[in-house]
């Protein structure tokens, strides 16, 4: 084989190794989500309910000013995407801390989460009798 076919084999391995390469240093991040279910006293998922994310000042490290409104579906869970909250904390701010409210029909009952960059957090809201 001379010369000239070993070019031909050298190039196209090349680019698909960049190729490759650049693929897995481009990973696509998790978002930062809070998931919140919703239980009534005895145990059974509601849905309708409005959710209330409320960024805690108080917390050490305290976190920023935040609110944010969802309901829950069919499913008795209300999704609440914290990206813009960490896109505005900065790269250095990983965590927030998030007082829940919870309302429904004349119900009303709180929680509290701690939420992290790229991570799915999960909490159980239940309401009263």
């Amino acid at each position: 084989m001379n010369f000239l076919n070993k070019k031909y084999y050298f190039i196209p391995i090349l680019i698909l190794g960049v190729t490759v390469f650049s693929l897995l240093g481009c990973e696509k991040k998790e978002p930062a989500i809070l998931k919140v279910f919703v239980r009534s006293a005895t145990n059974q998922l509601i849905s309708g309910a409005r959710v209330i994310a409320i960024g805690d000042q108080q917390s050490n490290p305290p976190t920023l000013e935040y609110v944010d409104t969802a309901f829950t579906n069919s499913s008795g869970f209300a999704t609440i995407n914290l990206d813009d909250y960490f896109a505005i904390s900065g790269e250095d701010n990983t965590t927030g801390y998030f007082d829940i409210i919870v309302e429904y029909n004349t119900k009303q009952s709180t929680g509290y989460s701690r939420c992290r960059v790229h991570t799915t957090s999960v909490e159980t809201v239940y309401l009263p009798n």
